[in-house]
């Protein structure tokens, strides 16, 4: 019974290479390359400015590939979401997939295809081919975004769970900050195509690395599953087996997904965690694509990508790391999480309206930061709420499709349709002033979530676990599993 016990207790042998910290290290700088790509084609460097003609007559080819593509404002609008159709297709499936495959090769595989596309981006000639790549890079960056936090939430310390999702999440605002620096000064200087060249060269390292270093484990996944093979290897048609055999797994894959989604769906405060999350990156994804353009017409900053970038990565360090820090010091538990959400969303929301209401761009600069700072806060604490409301085997998928959420009602319209309302008004300020006011409505709905009868699942299967080791039938368990089969109490 004991010798049971402790089989089923002991953490498997570590990896190699890789330690807690040392996952956490390489999967933020693979997300620090993530936004830095986000960054990148929004600054003026590489996103530039549209051709242009003045009442007498005299026009300008313009820069950038606004310039050299001649988009409008949408169409503009269209190549900064477009990568969000392929991250919103394959995020599902990678999720999906991590129940079959080891979630650590899933991410290698998406991490070559962002490679991949990324080097197609500077390759590209016209509208069609830039958004057919921008499509890609979202598919690439669909495994990631899905399986790493997951992995981090299995290996960061209990007391520490939230501060490592924040330093993980912190690199979203700092990517795109160092994104503007990079894509104003090698746009400036080489030209947009090879920022995208770059970005290609730095994630190649990464993509090599999901295969040749030694698989991780995730909690809750049966990552030694293989893809099926015929179960009687003596019957005639050995092809007509193993095609239906893979028919057999594609219809298993399909069932458990939908029956996944329905799980989800009955979370209740998943379900309010994510709609606020909509709301927030409704503001943040334009933010992030129109801020250094707005910024440079109603400030006149010249340095724009600059500036903005400074704000938003002192902001993004910060507002993430000091909400998930406090989250830490105040207990992390979903109805904490939610008070965080809603508190420092609406106070940032004051700020940031404030700061476009001022035309001293000094006044402007102190608010707007102060602003950052509290809308960033949210990020460590938004995710564990993600994380904790579902069973660990949903984690993927809660993560994919809290993704896929945001994305497809939050930043894919929002970057077109601020495009559009810009067109129409003229006026960069009334534009930010009234996309800013869509912060009020985030605080609210997570306002809501306060009051919400709420348990942390994470820690429920951990419970259910210790019990069930526990039970007198733990040995003829042992005695028809093989040990590589045996479930464990944590990932690595």
């Amino acid at each position: 019974m004991a010798i049971g016990t402790a089989a089923l207790s002991d953490e498997p042998p570590a990896p190699s290479w890789f330690t807690p910290k040392r996952l956490l290290v390489v999967f933020c700088v693979i997300n620090m390359v993530n936004y830095v790509d986000r960054g990148a084609i929004a600054s003026n460097g590489v996103n530039g400015s549209p051709r242009s003609c003045t009442e007498s007559g005299v026009c300008s080819d313009g820069s950038g590939i606004q310039g050299d593509f001649d988009l409008t404002n949408f169409r503009d609008g269209v190549i900064s979401s477009a990568f969000m159709v392929g991250l919103l297709v394959a995020s599902p499936i990678f999720a999906s997939l991590a129940k079959s495959i080891n979630p650590f090769r899933l991410i290698g595989v998406g991490l070559s295809v962002w490679t991949f596309a990324a080097a197609g981006c500077g390759f590209s000639v016209d509208f069609w081919s830039i958004t057919i790549c921008r499509m890609l890079v979202g598919v690439g960056e669909a495994s990631f975004i899905s399986l790493a936090a997951p992995f981090i939430d299995d290996n960061a310390p209990v007391d520490q769970r939230t501060a490592w999702l924040g330093i993980f999440y912190m690199c979203i605002p700092t990517g795109i900050a160092v994104g503007y620096v990079y894509g104003g000064l090698v746009g400036a200087s080489l030209g947009w195509r090879y920022a995208f060249f770059g970005e290609a060269i730095l994630m190649l390292p990464f993509a090599i690395l999901g295969f040749t270093m030694k698989p991780l484990h995730m909690k809750g996944m049966s990552t030694d599953k293989k893809f099926p093979t015929p179960l009687n290897d003596d019957l005639p048609d050995h092809s007509h087996k193993e095609h239906s055999s893979y028919l057999s797994f594609t219809f298993n894959q399909l069932s458990r997904f939908w029956l996944d989604i329905q799980a989800l769906l009955h979370e209740k405060i998943y379900v309010i965690n994510v709609l606020g999350y909509i709301a927030y990156n409704f503001v943040i994804g334009a933010y992030s694509y129109w801020g250094p353009k707005a910024g440079y017409s109603i400030y006149q900053m010249n340095n724009a990508d600059i500036l903005f970038g400074g704000i938003t990565i002192i902001g993004g360090i910060v507002g993430t790391l000091g909400g998930s820090i406090i989250l830490d010091r105040m207990n992390s538990t979903i109805p904490n999480a939610f008070k965080l959400l809603s508190a420092t969303t609406f106070f940032g929301a004051i700020f940031c309206f404030s700061a476009f209401c001022f035309s001293n761009l000094y006044v402007y600069m102190a608010l707007f930061l102060i602003g950052e700072i509290l809308v960033f806060a949210t990020q460590g604490p938004v995710n564990f709420v993600c994380l904790h409301t579902v069973k660990p085997s949903l984690r993927p998928l809660s993560m994919a499709m809290s993704t896929v959420s945001i994305h497809i009602f939050g930043d894919v319209p929002s970057s077109p349709l601020v495009g559009i309302l810009q067109d129409k008004v003229d006026n960069w300020r009334t534009s930010a002033l009234i996309l800013t006011s869509v912060f009020f409505l985030a605080a609210g709905i997570w306002f809501i979530g306060i009051f919400l009868h709420s348990a942390d699942r994470y820690n429920e299967d951990n419970e259910n676990l210790v019990t069930t080791t526990k039970q007198s039938d733990i040995i003829p368990l042992l005695e028809n599993k093989p040990d590589d089969a045996l479930p464990t109490s944590t990932s690595l």
